[in-house]
């Protein structure tokens, strides 16, 4: 599909979701778009200068900001978020988004149970590092193709930059209508997947992780509590490839959205929840 069919088709699809707010994409650029929003340079960082005992944390969490954070600002201001290998704010989320390898021993500690005797007793997330350990290996996100990795709108692209994923930011309701149209489009009951991690795992790391693999998965995210209070409430994230995006796309003509089915009354109860929190459908 040429991107402006893309774009047409996701038109047709936020209709029948009652969708306001356009998906967002997400590529790997050596170049920044006007109006992106991400971290500030940080002290560089590396497993090498850790295990040598030369990395100071408290300096690298000088300059913390967090993926979803700087989405959250790109979907707010029409813009775009991005983060690279200097300009990383998260010691996580650099790793997630396949900007440094190997990771941190640092994450290992801080999402599970701490470092025993300090004053950091960490997220608690994972029971223990060596769990913790065994998630970050496997996830292992590929080498970057670029310095950076962005996320924005997807009508903010063109067939000379397209996007590798599409996310979309949804209630359940609307979550019911992409779950659906991923099953319908794909035939396959196990399509949609939610594998624990952060919120930026989710919607950069797993998906490459399923694509590296030849398996066409949508990732339902954001269900890490840090990355929370960077999202509407009962909203997730949903994850799936361009190209499988394009499939879901040209079998909407044949899926429940264009038939008489019970979509109708999701549809109007989207319309409904959405007045009640002062938003706006398509």
């Amino acid at each position: 599909m040429t991107m402006q069919s893309i774009l047409d088709g996701t038109s047709t699809f936020l209709e029948y979701l009652g969708m306001a707010e356009v998906p967002f994409g997400v590529y790997y650029s050596d170049t920044l778009p006007e109006n992106a929003y991400g971290p500030k340079k940080g002290t560089p960082i590396s497993r090498e200068l850790e295990d040598k005992h030369e990395l100071d944390m408290q300096e690298v969490m000088k300059t913390f900001s967090c993926v979803m954070g700087n989405i959250w600002l790109a979907r707010k201001k029409n813009g775009a978020a991005f983060i690279s290998a200097e300009e990383y704010g998260c010691p996580g989320g650099v790793y997630y988004c396949s900007m440094m390898k190997p990771h941190l021993r640092f994450i290992e500690h801080y999402v599970s149970t701490g470092f025993e005797g300090t004053p950091m007793h960490g997220e608690r997330y994972m029971s223990n590092p060596d769990a913790m350990r065994e998630f970050m290996l496997k996830v292992n996100p590929r080498e970057a193709t670029g310095k950076y990795c962005i996320f924005k709108p997807l009508s903010q692209f063109t067939d000379d930059q397209k996007p590798e994923f599409v996310i979309f930011f949804a209630r359940p309701e609307v979550l019911t209508g992409l779950f659906t149209q991923t099953v319908f489009t794909t035939g396959d009951m196990e399509c949609v997947v939610s594998p624990f991690g952060a919120g930026c795992t989710n919607m950069i790391s797993w998906p490459l992780y399923y694509k590296g693999l030849g398996q066409e998965k949508a990732v339902i995210g954001g269900f890490d509590p840090s990355a929370r209070k960077f999202m509407k409430t009962d909203e997730l994230t949903f994850t799936v490839s361009l190209a499988l995006y394009e499939k879901m796309l040209s079998a909407l003509p044949d899926s429940m959205f264009a038939h008489e089915t019970d979509w109708k009354g999701v549809r109007k109860k989207v319309e409904r929840s959405a007045k009640a929190w002062g938003e706006e459908t398509e």
